[in-house]
């Protein structure tokens, strides 16, 4: 009896500056997340928004990386993007040859959703699902209200997310692999070969 051969994927986590891209990552990978992390500065004062996100003393710099096994027959190589607009040269390298991107979104922060938002968009066009992190004391929002306040798209899957518990992580990424083959059957396109 032969086993059908495992397919792997690369996903992107992107988003803005302290959505919980790195949390998410560590949340679900199976094997020790790999981070580039470094330490909030004062030379980040003015630069980088602080005032949500005021106990955060590390960031991504260049980018995070972990894996995970979905169904036995499915491994998706995660990449977690640098959250602030100084680092986006990177997101090119970091995309190319993705199956899709979760955007992780704050509420109490929407408009650093908007580059990875326009990014996935028009300028490195793929599938993603926008992924609310429930941060405590998060204003929540219905999901009219959040796709005006975004401009996002009808087809465009919205969940809600919890980035430091696995099994919701993990909801999130089957959302996002159900909307690539969804997207990519209306397409006539194959998603592996």
């Amino acid at each position: 009896m032969s086993e059908s051969p495992k397919l792997s994927t690369k996903i992107i986590v992107a988003g803005g500056f302290g959505a919980g891209k790195t949390t998410f990552i560590g949340a679900i990978s199976e094997v020790p997340p790999v981070r580039t992390e470094g330490a909030v500065t004062a030379a980040s004062t003015g630069v980088d928004d602080l005032s949500a996100t005021p106990d955060k003393t590390s960031t991504t710099v260049a980018m995070d990386f972990g894996r995970i096994t979905l169904d036995n027959d499915l491994t998706l190589y995660l990449f977690g993007t640098p959250g602030q607009s100084r680092f986006m040269f990177m997101w090119d390298d970091l995309a190319r040859g993705a199956l899709g991107a979760v955007i992780l979104a704050d509420t109490r922060r929407l408009a650093e959703s908007f580059h990875a938002i326009d990014y996935f968009e028009r300028q490195y066009p793929l599938p993603f699902v926008l992924a609310l992190n429930e941060f405590e004391g998060a204003e929540r929002y219905p999901e009219e209200t959040l796709r005006d306040a975004l401009d996002l798209q009808p087809h465009i899957p919205i969940v809600d997310c919890d980035a430091r518990d696995r099994e919701s992580v993990r909801g999130v990424l089957v959302s996002l692999v159900q909307h690539a083959m969804v997207l990519s059957q209306s397409q006539g396109r194959h998603l592996v070969h």
